[in-house]
């Protein structure tokens, strides 16, 4: 039993008690204590041997007289009784819409495609050609009486076929057509709407248009099979479509009599269950006539009865029809593969070792190297691998300042004073006093090179430019130190980049065939949302056939939508509660919204805004924005 029928029943079950059951009697009957047993054996869920067994027990003891008690209890379980029966059909009506809804949604798949319909029609070849067999041997033994008086050879089957292959009529399929493609036999109208156009005179038509008609009679002709066998599957989508709605239009009208179903049990009155009982029973049973029959009669009547399943010629074939060309295909391909492969193992173990060195050198070179130089970076904390120590740029500055000192003690005679305030000129990049010694000496080069202080200028500069040097050089070493946490991170992301597109890519694939994923994964979350519309667009648009207003404003919804709304929330139910996390408030809302859609007593339009607010809440959080797109 679903969960929906639980939902709509279970409660009825347990609020359907005598109101003085449990009083105090002065005497307990034998039909009592039967009653009472019977009473408490009706618990949810009832099971149809439950329901038969009581309501065989009740007719036993419907010839005794009973007392206010007795009639209390025998109401209480009546009303039990009634509930039961109701879920019976409630759960009866449910499953078998829900299955030819998914029969039908299957041979849907296969009617989009005509690749899908000439792959089913290789799968079925086995079946048609065992049809087509069954029909030559029944047209020879009606031709010779027996198999005795006349022998089959080849020559008697090669006959029987041609005879077959004769039609009487050109609109009508012959005996051959018929065999392999059974749906022609009730629709032969089908395969004259496949038909070619009567073709041309000869002498009035072009060179050109006969080879184009002759050429399209063959693509016609190769093509026919594919097209009868997609008509086929059209012709079973649409009876399971007509059986689905006409299951969920009795689900939709049971459904929407559980309110006269509730107060009949709140009032405890044997007429007005008697009255729905007898509804229920011309709804479940359509070949009853409507008669005075007992309670007990009209739910022993409806115990007993079970809706008629859908056809099994409707359904899908059985799992080993379809997965035949790949029981006889698979084994012969699987073993050329395995031959081809063992034949080039030398060079397969070659690829593969380079492929697993390739691998592994990107894993060291490109994704762990860079990620232990960052981790050194950051426990050194800038101070390693540096270009310029400033050790070093001191040491040369101070080397500069002493020679500059040097040169004007010698060559200007400054003072104490004067050679301090020259060597702070110094550290700040002045050389005026060098520069004025070299400008002069430069003005007799040769006798300044031998006996004045050119040389000692000269060295002076080149000192100067080894300082500016060193110094630009830390400039430039701190800014590589600012920035070379960002350099390290842009040398690993593309590598990262791609680790985390393969991750991504082997996890969609191990997941995705399984269903699993956030939510169920993407097809599950995108049945949901095919599901949800679905509902938004019943609660819009009646389907056909619906008893509803000519303006479509009306509230009550019709037994018919009221159904189809039934099949899509079961689905939408079985997915929260098997995909949404258990005990958290999605799954709760989302359930709780699914509850407020099964009520009855809600109208049109207060069912549209729980769709509304449905996609509101949940659109984003289940993605389906990202699905539809």
């Amino acid at each position: 039993m679903s969960t929906f029928v639980a939902q709509q029943t279970d409660g009825l079950i347990l609020s359907t008690f005598p109101g003085n059951a449990f009083a105090v009697q002065s005497t307990v009957t034998a039909r009592t204590e039967h009653l009472n047993a019977l009473l408490l054996a009706l618990k949810p869920p009832l099971s149809p041997d439950t329901l038969r067994d009581t309501v065989e027990g009740l007719q036993r003891l419907e010839s005794e007289t009973d007392g206010a008690e007795d009639a209390a209890i025998r109401i209480a379980v009546l009303g039990r009784l009634t509930v039961g029966v109701y879920a019976q059909a409630l759960s009866a009506y449910l499953e078998q819409a829900s299955e030819a809804e998914a029969e039908a949604e299957w041979w849907s798949d296969i009617e989009r495609s005509r690749l899908d319909a000439a792959r089913y029609l290789l799968q079925t070849l086995p079946v048609r050609l065992a049809s087509l067999a069954r029909t030559v041997v029944h047209t020879i033994r009606s031709e010779s009486h027996s198999l005795s008086t006349r022998q089959v050879t080849p020559s008697s089957v090669l006959h029987t076929l041609r005879s077959l292959a004769h039609s009487a009529s050109p609109l009508r399929p012959n005996l051959l057509t018929t065999s392999l493609f059974p749906h022609l036999h009730t629709d032969p109208h089908l395969l004259t709407s496949l038909s070619l156009p009567l073709p041309t005179s000869v002498s009035t038509a072009s060179l050109r248009t006969t080879l184009t008609t002759w050429l399209h009679t063959i693509l016609h002709t190769l093509t026919l099979p594919i097209s009868l066998t997609h008509q086929e599957c059209t012709l079973k989508r649409q009876q399971l479509d007509k059986i689905r709605n006409e299951k969920a239009e009795r689900l939709g009208a049971l459904s929407g009599m559980r309110p006269q179903l509730e107060k009949a049990l709140k009032d405890g009155d044997e007429a007005e269950l008697t009255s729905f009982v007898t509804a229920m029973q011309s709804l479940v049973v359509p070949t009853a006539s409507p008669s005075a029959q007992a309670l007990a009669a009209s739910l022993s009547t409806l115990t007993a009865y079970t809706p008629a399943p859908v056809p099994a010629a409707l359904r899908r074939p059985p799992r080993l029809t379809l997965l035949w060309p790949r029981l006889v295909l698979g084994p012969p391909l699987a073993l050329f593969a395995v031959r081809r492969l063992y034949a080039s193992r030398a060079s397969l173990t070659e690829l593969a070792g380079q492929a697993a060195d390739t691998l592994r050198g990107f894993w060291q070179g490109w994704v762990l190297e860079p990620v232990r130089d960052i981790v050194r970076t950051v426990r050194a904390g800038g101070e390693g691998g540096v270009i310029v120590r400033k050790e070093g740029v001191e040491a040369d500055l101070q080397s500069l300042e002493r020679m500059v000192v040097a040169l004007a003690r010698d060559k200007l005679g400054y003072g104490a004073q004067q050679l301090d305030a020259l060597a702070g000129k110094v550290r700040v990049g002045d050389l005026t006093p060098v520069m004025e010694i070299y400008e002069e000496d430069i003005k007799s080069p040769i006798r300044s090179a031998v006996a004045g202080t050119l040389v000692r200028s000269l060295f002076v500069q080149v000192q100067k430019a080894k300082v500016d040097i060193d110094q630009a050089l830390s400039g430039i070493d701190k800014l590589l130190k600012s920035q070379e946490l960002t350099f390290a991170f842009v040398g690993v992301a593309p590598a990262l980049a791609v680790v985390y597109g393969a991750a991504g890519a082997l996890l969609r694939v191990w997941t995705g065939g399984r269903g699993r994923g956030r939510f169920g994964g993407a097809q599950r979350r995108a049945g949901v949302l095919g599901d949800v519309r679905r509902v938004e667009r019943l609660l819009i648009f009646q389907p056909k056939g619906a008893s509803a207003r000519p303006d479509g404003e009306g509230q009550e919804i019709p037994p018919l939508t009221t159904g189809l709304l039934l099949l899509s929330l079961t689905r939408l139910r079985r997915y929260a509660e098997t995909h949404l996390p258990r005990g958290s408030r999605l799954r709760e809302g989302f359930l709780e919204d699914v509850r407020d859609l099964e009520d009855p007593l809600l109208g049109r339009r207060e069912k549209l805004r729980v769709v509304e607010r449905m996609w509101r809440c949940w659109g984003g959080l289940l993605g389906w924005g990202e699905v539809s797109a």
